[in-house]
């Protein structure tokens, strides 16, 4: 009976026992999964964004968790250009690959700043209160192009909406800023030549990441004509068209549209203002145009949101 007893004080302890161990057995493989898990993610980071090609075509610029990194275009290690606790994004290369662009959040609302392509110190170059982000530099590398929500000019005639912002630069060594273009022109590039500029326009308020959505507002990519001061229309498909760039040749323009379903790679020709006098038609606006017609600042800024009356 003693024996008996024993053995029974005995079963809840050994199966306490069992539950322990299982328990830590469970808790052994959890954690053993974390550390692959976190392994794997470390050998295949995801959400590398933003790249930007050398103009010699021999490095990549990204954006990753915040940092710039750099990496061989024949593939290798991904060194860190920035270690900030801030956010960094949207690099861009100088023409002569020496310098680097890009948007930082480090004091408040994101600021252009200026830094050595191989690493360094980094640079500010504006300080206003409205987000500064950089799309180019001039031919001579001696200025950046940035976009930014600050004042419109006082002939603009759009809405003055802080969604509607305006391309303005500022000195690659440091300066005032000045506006280049009332017009809202997001990721402006310059031709090799500087007289043209492409970029994509922006109408209205819609989140830039929703796929396959056809509005009036949906994005269009634009051509500026510096020496005759014209915006020539691109493109009129009725969903996203964006992230033009131009050839070296400056006779095409590539860019992203969703006309062929997700985002894919597209061309259209860069053709030259100057060749093409078809003025914009009174009360037509500009999401009516078709391809490569032709207006004047004065009726772009007139007619650059739909028409309602």
């Amino acid at each position: 009976m003693k024996c008996q007893y024993f053995v029974g004080l005995l079963i809840p302890f050994i199966l306490k026992i069992n539950y322990v161990n299982r328990f830590f057995t469970l808790l052994r493989a959890v954690l053993l999964t974390g550390v692959i898990g976190t392994t794997a993610l470390a050998q295949k980071p995801l959400w590398m964004r933003y790249p930007a090609i050398s103009p010699d075509g021999q490095t990549i610029v990204f954006s990753y968790q915040g940092d710039l990194y750099r990496v061989p275009t024949a593939g290798g290690q991904a060194l860190p250009l920035t270690i900030h606790e801030n956010h960094d994004f949207m690099p861009v290369w100088s023409h002569d690959g020496k310098q680097i662009a890009f948007a930082s959040d480090r004091y408040g609302n994101f600021d252009v700043f200026v830094m050595p392509a191989t690493g360094g110190e980094a640079k500010r170059l504006t300080f206003h209160s409205a987000n500064d982000l950089p799309s180019d530099f001039s031919v001579d590398n001696q200025r950046i192009t940035f976009s930014s929500a600050r004042t419109d000019d006082a002939a603009n005639a759009q809405f003055p909406l802080g969604l509607l912002g305006e391309l303005y630069s500022v000195p690659t060594a440091g300066g005032r800023s000045r506006m280049e273009l009332t017009t809202p022109a997001e990721l402006a590039r310059y031709s090799r030549d500087g007289k043209q500029m492409i970029y994509q326009d922006i109408k209205g308020y819609e989140d830039q990441w929703r796929k396959h959505h056809t509005l009036s507002i949906a994005r269009d990519l634009w051509l500026y004509d510096a020496p005759t001061a014209r915006h020539t229309q691109l493109t009129t498909f009725a969903g996203e068209d964006r992230n033009p760039i131009f050839s070296t040749d400056n006779q095409t323009v590539y860019y992203l549209s969703e006309q062929s379903g997700s985002f894919n790679i597209h061309s259209v020709a860069a053709r030259n203002p100057a060749d093409i006098d078809t003025p914009l038609p009174k009360g037509a606006g500009i999401l009516g145009l078709p391809p490569q017609r032709v207006c004047m600042p004065s009726e772009l800024t007139r007619y650059a949101l739909p028409l309602y009356s």
